[in-house]
C-alpha cells in the first residue's frame, strides 16, 4: 500500500521551517567563535580595498563614461551586498556539488520540506555578514553623495530595485550550482566562473564589448543587480529604463534555476552504493 505525506507549504509554513533549519546551522557555526570574526574582518577589509582602488582611479580620472566616484561606488557595492546576502541567507547553493556527489540528496528528498528550502539551509556564509554591513554602509554613502529627488515613489522604487537584485543574485548561484547533476567533477570551477562574470558588473557595462553587454544583461543577468538599477535611480539615459525591468527579470531567473534544479533531480543517481 502506498503511503502519500501530503503539507501544506503555505509562506508561513516555509519561513518557520526556513528559520528551525537556519538557526540550527547557525548553532554550529557559532561553535567557533575565532572562525565567525575572521570571515567577517576579511569579507569587510576586501570591500574596503576594493573601494580604495576606486578611489584611487577616481582620483586621477574625473569619471568613466559619465559615471562619477560615487555611482560606480554604489554598483560596487550593490554586486558586494548582493553577494552577501546570498553568503549569509543562502550559503547552501555552493554545497549542491556535495550534495550530489556524496548522495546526500537522499535525506532531503524523503522530507516533506521543500527541497529547495533545504537546500539553501545547508551551510551558512559568515563572510557575507561582512559583505552586507561594507557594502551597505558604502550604498548609503554613494546615495548621500548623489543628488536624487527622494520622493515616496523613488524610495519605493530603489527598495524593489535592491530586492530584485539580491533575489537574481541567489537565482544565479542556485541554477549555476545545479550543474552539478551534469558536470561530474571534484571541483566548482563553473558555478565560480559564473560568480565571477560578476566582477564585469562592478563597473558600467558601456565600458565593455557589446557582445560582454549582452552576455551579463541576459545570459546571466549580473547587469541587473548593478548596472540597471543603478541607472535607474541615477536617471541615467538611455538605460534608466531598462531598470523596471529588473523585478520581471528576478521572477523569469527564479523560474528558470528552479525549472534546471527540477530537470537535475530527474538525471539524480544517489550515490551509487
Amino acid at each position: 500500500m502506498e503511503i502519500k505525506i501530503r503539507t501544506k507549504n503555505s509562506p508561513r509554513r516555509i519561513l518557520y521551517l526556513y528559520w528551525r533549519l537556519y538557526s540550527q546551522q547557525l548553532k554550529a557555526m557559532m561553535e567557533y567563535s575565532a572562525d565567525f570574526y575572521i570571515m567577517i574582518g576579511a569579507a569587510a577589509l576586501t570591500q574596503i580595498t576594493g573601494f580604495l582602488f576606486l578611489w584611487v582611479v577616481f582620483s586621477r580620472i574625473p569619471d568613466i563614461q559619465g559615471w562619477g566616484l560615487w555611482e560606480v561606488a554604489f554598483m560596487y557595492a550593490a554586486i558586494y551586498m548582493s553577494e552577501g546576502v546570498g553568503s549569509l541567507f543562502f550559503e547552501g547553493t555552493w554545497r549542491m556539488l556535495r550534495l550530489v556527489n556524496m548522495g546526500e540528496l537522499d535525506r532531503y528528498l524523503v522530507r516533506p520540506v521543500p527541497i529547495v528550502l533545504q537546500i539553501f539551509c545547508t551551510g551558512i556564509g559568515m563572510n557575507g555578514l561582512g559583505n552586507i554591513l561594507i557594502g551597505g554602509s558604502i550604498i548609503v554613502m554613494a546615495l548621500s553623495h548623489i543628488d536624487i529627488a527622494w520622493s515616496l515613489q523613488t524610495v519605493l522604487l530603489a527598495i524593489i530595485l535592491l530586492l530584485s537584485a539580491m533575489t537574481i543574485r541567489v537565482a544565479i548561484n542556485l541554477a549555476a550550482n545545479c550543474f552539478a547533476f551534469w558536470i561530474r567533477s571534484s571541483g566548482n570551477a563553473f558555478p565560480i566562473m559564473i560568480h565571477n562574470l560578476g566582477e564585469f558588473a562592478k563597473y558600467p557595462i558601456t565600458i565593455f564589448s557589446q557582445g560582454m553587454q549582452l552576455f551579463i544583461s541576459i545570459i546571466v543577468p549580473f547587469a541587473f543587480v548593478s548596472f540597471f538599477p543603478a541607472a535607474a535611480l541615477f536617471g541615467k539615459e538611455p538605460w534608466s529604463y531598462w531598470g523596471w525591468f529588473s523585478p520581471l527579470v528576478a521572477i523569469l531567473f527564479v523560474g528558470l534555476a528552479l525549472l534546471i534544479l527540477h530537470i537535475g533531480l530527474r538525471r539524480y543517481e544517489s550515490a551509487g552504493n
